[in-house]
């Protein structure tokens, strides 16, 4: 190729003949890495070539040569002695089936007699049974309401207001003041006396009117006298309380009165009602005696129809008992005969019908393959690779000879 050629591209039958020959070789040697040997204590499993196969690529024409294997399953020798017994036993109950079906041939030719089977049951029999009873005599009207017993009387004769306050405007308040001060005016004189009496005392004692001592002494004599007061004020509200329960009692009797009246009403309300409630109770119960009389006709009527349809069941009970007994009888009858004729066949299929020798349990073996080889596309990118060389060779001398003849173009000018 020269300096402005381009590359000749690649021929496609030979890049497709180089291909094919290196798949064919990997295809061969992968072949040969997966048939793996194996052995287990049931058997073997073993490959060997045994032979070639020619085999010409429809393209280019090309012959190639491929191996041919034999995979080779090898019985360890237990398993290999119980499969030969088991060929012989099969040998023999399959000579032993064969006799069997001489019988067999013979027992088909005479066909199967059913004339002296028992006959089914009648159907007739069921359909002519009798009628159930559907209805019964008339057991009369029940009785739904009574005679009038009179109102029930709601309210009685009036009593008294009940009394809810006592000594009405007054909380005695008046009286315990007037307790009080009727004490405490016997009370001061007797309190100014013995303060006098104090504080002379104090005064004999050298205490001095105003001094830390007299403050303190006359302290403790105000405590009594305030204590005295608050006897009188105790004893005011002690009247106070006497009064005020004495009102309450008077009060209660009023009410207890009122509650008597009130009672007595109540009574004469009660009797009226317990005589009429006396009266409903006694009609009610003529009416629950009517019914109940009402509801024994009515179940003894029910009862004589019960009866009679219990006795109609147990007949047409009877007559389907009848009826079962013969269809089973029946076909007790067929189902021996029909066992009569296929157990000889059971017989000889289970003749027919034996265990497998245990097969060798081969692992899948951790082969390793072979990756094809991408001739074609090697091929083909070397020659996209001069190609491009080839392009770029191309431009460069365009650029070349055009800068020339501009160089040219130039210097003629200057001329």
């Amino acid at each position: 190729m020269s300096f402005l050629d381009p590359p000749d591209p690649p021929n496609p039958f030979q890049t497709a003949a180089a291909q094919t020959g290196t798949n064919v070789s990997t295809a061969v040697a992968n072949a040969y890495l997966g048939n793996v040997n194996q052995s287990t204590p049931t058997g073997s499993l073993s490959y060997a070539a045994t032979g070639q196969h020619q085999w010409q690529d429809p393209t280019t024409g090309q012959i190639y040569t491929i191996p041919q294997f034999t995979a080779t399953q090898t019985l360890s020798p237990n398993q290999q002695a119980i499969q030969d017994q088991q060929e012989g036993a099969k040998l023999g109950l399959s000579g032993l089936a064969n006799e069997q079906t001489q019988r067999l041939r013979q027992q088909f030719a005479t066909p199967m007699n059913l004339s002296g089977a028992p006959a089914y049951g009648n159907v007739s029999t069921l359909a002519n049974a009798p009628q159930a009873q559907t209805s019964f005599g008339d057991a009369g009207q029940a009785i739904t309401g009574f005679g009038d017993a009179g109102q029930i009387g709601s309210t009685f004769g009036g009593a008294p207001d009940v009394q809810q306050t006592y000594q009405h405007g007054d909380d005695f308040s008046a009286d315990r003041q007037r307790i009080e001060a009727g004490l405490m005016e016997r009370l001061d004189p007797s309190l100014q006396q013995e303060r006098a009496k104090y504080e002379q005392q104090l005064a004999d004692q050298g205490i001095r009117y105003g001094s830390p001592a007299y403050e303190n002494a006359m302290r403790n004599y105000s405590m009594q006298a305030n204590d005295a007061r608050l006897g009188v004020i105790g004893k005011g509200g002690e009247e106070q309380q006497r009064l005020s329960e004495m009102s309450r009692l008077a009060g209660e009797f009023g009410n207890k009165a009122q509650q008597q009246i009130y009672e007595q009403a109540k009574g004469r309300g009660t009797f009226a009602n317990e005589a009429q409630q006396q009266q409903y109770e006694q009609l009610f119960g003529r009416g629950q005696f009517f019914n109940a009389g009402q509801q024994q006709d009515f179940s003894q009527e029910a009862a004589r129809g019960t009866f009679s349809n219990a006795a109609l069941a147990q007949n047409f009970a009877q007559a389907g008992t009848v009826f079962n007994a013969a269809n089973a009888q029946r076909n007790q009858y067929l189902n021996e005969q029909f066992a009569l004729r296929n157990q000889p066949i059971n017989e000889i299929s289970a003749l027919m019908s034996g265990s497998q020798v245990s097969q060798p349990n081969f692992i899948n073996p951790n082969t390793s393959s072979i990756a094809n080889t991408d001739i074609a596309g090697i091929i083909n990118k070397n020659f996209d690779q001069q190609m491009a060389a080839s392009n770029q060779q191309a431009a460069t001398a365009n650029n070349i000879i055009g800068g020339l003849f501009g160089m040219g173009g130039a210097y003629l000018g200057r001329k």
